[in-house]
């Protein structure tokens, strides 16, 4: 009577997720869903264009140690009536003229407390935040990338599971009735085995409308439909061997932490700036121009000068005296963000190193308990055939075998995404050290390309 296999060869394959052995060579991995998220996703794609935009703060501030050159020309129409007292006999001047000028000037700023230094000091720090930026997106994709690919996994096989738990119950039913046909059973069994069928089927449904939503988002992150999914593993490997190990590195590689120091050099560079205010300044300025018929007794002019500009300034209303306390407050500010920075980056780090060890224990337990409910449920069928244990009995042990398979999946699938977590919460989820196979994204080159441009609107790019 109750001798039907439980669970198909395909959903025992698909539970055994981090712990499979040789997959097909043409299945997706993992691994290549992580490249197509670091490539595609266009949300990191819109971040490197961010700190491509960044990288331009710099050749905005090493313009300040360039001169600055002007050429201007005017040339228009002019009619003069004049009279001019020559030695008490009075000369009538009139007619037109086409006076027109050309003049080319030269400024160079000498010094001006020191502002452009710290100006371009300051967007080197701007461009080395926003690269720490772009390290926590891309993490923050990697790990979508691979939670999302561990969630289809999970879901599928739940679903599986559901799948074959129907089959199961529908034997089952149909085995009651025939009982019931004979007298062995009573209305009561029968009942019992349609309702736990129908609920089965609800749980089935429940399940792919899940899967249906996953699928949605793995398309989503990952850039394709999920098909032939290979199993997940673990990056342990990657990982410190202990807590405080990982603690440590957090502290030092996390590129939140990184990010927030740089902060704090910004704002540090920006008093500096905002102190230069109070700073003389001296330029040289050189010039040369060309007129002709601006008068009607003069048909050329030409002029060239050289002039050295000192500038002191004595007061200038206050404002640059508030700009430069403001800018003590943010760097104060900046101070108090990185000490929460490496709190949270701390408690990250625990949490998920807490959850990895949880989860490494849960696939233990879960797999335990899978066995000792596949010997239970056949216990009990073994029983039932004997008369001792009821049709209740029977579906309320195969009703915990589903469960526990659906916890092992769910521990399998907790536990690899807690290690990715860990390697995320560290700092070190990134292409380089899974060992991806894909080009990585280079920020300094772009940074070289545009630094010491001196004229141009084509970016590096073509546009």
């Amino acid at each position: 009577m109750y001798g039907v296999k439980v669970v198909t060869a395909a959903a025992a394959a698909v539970l055994l997720m981090a712990y499979a052995g040789p997959w097909p060579a043409l299945a997706d991995t993992i691994e290549a869903a992580l490249v197509r998220a670091y490539q595609n996703n266009p949300q990191l794609n819109a971040q490197r264009a961010q700190v491509r935009s960044t990288d331009e703060n710099v050749p905005q501030a090493l313009s300040g140690y360039r001169p600055k050159v002007a050429l201007t020309g005017s040339a228009g129409y002019q009619y003069s009536d004049e009279t001019i007292d020559t030695g008490g006999v009075p000369e009538k001047l009139h007619g037109a003229q086409i006076p027109r000028s050309a003049g080319l000037t030269v400024t160079q700023t000498l010094y001006n407390g020191n502002q452009t230094a710290n100006k371009t000091r300051a967007a080197e720090s701007q461009v080395s935040g926003a690269r720490e930026g772009l390290r926590v997106l891309e993490q923050t994709v990697l790990l979508s990338a691979a939670t999302i690919y561990m969630d289809y996994l999970r879901d599928a096989a739940t679903v599986e599971v559901q799948k074959s738990n129907v089959r199961v119950l529908e034997q089952t039913l149909k085995q009651t009735r025939d009982r019931f046909n004979v007298g062995e059973v009573t209305r009561t069994d029968v009942a019992q085995s349609e309702a736990q069928l129908a609920a089965g089927k609800t749980q089935e449904l429940a399940a792919e409308s899940q899967l249906v939503t996953t699928r949605s988002n793995f398309r989503r992150i990952i850039g394709n439909e999920p098909e032939n999914l290979a199993p997940g593993s673990p990056v342990d490997r990657f990982l410190p061997a202990t807590l405080p190990a990982a603690v440590e590195l957090s502290l030092i590689e996390n590129p939140n932490v990184t990010a927030a120091m740089y902060g704090i050099d910004v704002n540090f560079l920006q008093v500096k700036v905002a102190e230069g205010a109070l700073l003389p300044t001296l330029s040289l300025q050189a010039s040369v121009q060309q007129a002709n018929e601006q008068q009607l007794t003069v048909q050329k002019d030409f002029n060239a000068a050289a002039v050295a500009q000192l500038s002191v300034p004595i007061y200038q209303g206050g404002a640059e005296y508030s700009l430069i306390r403001q800018s003590k407050e943010n760097v104060a500010q900046q101070r108090l963000n990185l000490d929460m920075t490496r709190d949270q980056t701390r408690a990250n780090t625990v949490t998920a190193w807490g959850q990895l060890v949880a989860g490494k224990a849960q696939v233990s337990s879960a797999q335990s308990q899978v066995t000792a409910s596949e010997i239970a449920l056949n216990g009990v069928r073994e029983e039932a055939k004997a008369g001792q244990r009821t049709t209740l009995d029977v579906l309320n042990a195969q009703q915990a075998l589903v469960n526990a398979r659906i916890a092992l999946v769910t521990a399998q699938h907790d536990r690899v995404v807690a290690s990715y977590s860990v390697l995320s919460a560290i700092g070190r989820l990134s292409p380089q050290v899974l060992k991806l196979p894909t080009m990585t994204y280079d920020p300094s080159v772009h940074y070289q390309q545009v630094r010491d441009s001196w004229f141009g609107i084509r970016t590096p790019d073509g546009q």
